[in-house]
């Protein structure tokens, strides 16, 4: 089988927003971007946390140079494979963010393929229950957002507050097995060398 190259990696996660975050409606803004050709993908390796970390630098400082893209997703194929390592990572890169002066200026939303939400989030979820499933991906990822577009899309949104609980009645709609199968169809097809339809 061929190797996963940073190609048909990022070729299974632009189709994963497509597919998933666009079609499902997960982020009501997502579609715009994608009609607009102003999302940045990238490859980082997850096994070297370190260039993960100065990675996130770069596209901030990408994103910084380039304000017609308005927003990145770090995607890491390799490494981070333990939900909890991921999000020991991800507050290493929050704090990074708040260290080289980005707080209120970018954000991080965080996928995973093992995400879970804690008990505390809307009515709880476990780790079966379809919910967790807004936030899952192919493989761990990094969201960069930046927060003025953020505040520029809310502003002509109603109840933005009602986006979560309205995505986890959909996941919990559509079910596991399914969720399961298109996520492990993308990774499948991306090991395999394959484009995506």
């Amino acid at each position: 089988m061929p190797a996963l190259t940073p190609e048909n990696c990022l070729n299974a996660t632009r189709q994963w927003v497509e597919d998933f975050v666009v079609a499902h409606n997960v982020c009501p803004f997502a579609g715009r971007e994608v009609a607009r050709n102003s999302i940045e993908y990238r490859q980082l390796d997850g096994n070297d946390l370190e260039g993960a970390l100065l990675g996130l630098v770069e596209v901030c400082r990408y994103l910084d140079e380039t304000p017609e893209v308005e927003t990145a997703l770090l995607v890491m194929p390799n490494g981070l494979d333990d939900f909890d390592d991921y999000l020991d990572a991800l507050a290493l890169g929050e704090a990074l963010l708040i260290d080289q002066g980005y707080e209120g200026i970018y954000q991080l939303a965080s996928f995973h393929p093992d995400y879970v939400f804690e008990g505390s989030v809307s009515d709880g979820t476990d780790e079966d229950d379809p919910a967790n499933y807004t936030n899952r991906a192919p493989w761990p990822t990094w969201h960069v957002i930046r927060e003025a577009g953020l505040e520029r899309a809310l502003v002509h949104y109603t109840n933005p507050e009602q986006i979560p609980e309205r995505n986890m009645q959909r996941m919990r709609e559509l079910g596991t097995e399914q969720l399961a199968q298109q996520l492990a169809g993308l990774r499948q097809l991306a090991a395999a060398g394959q484009q995506p339809n």
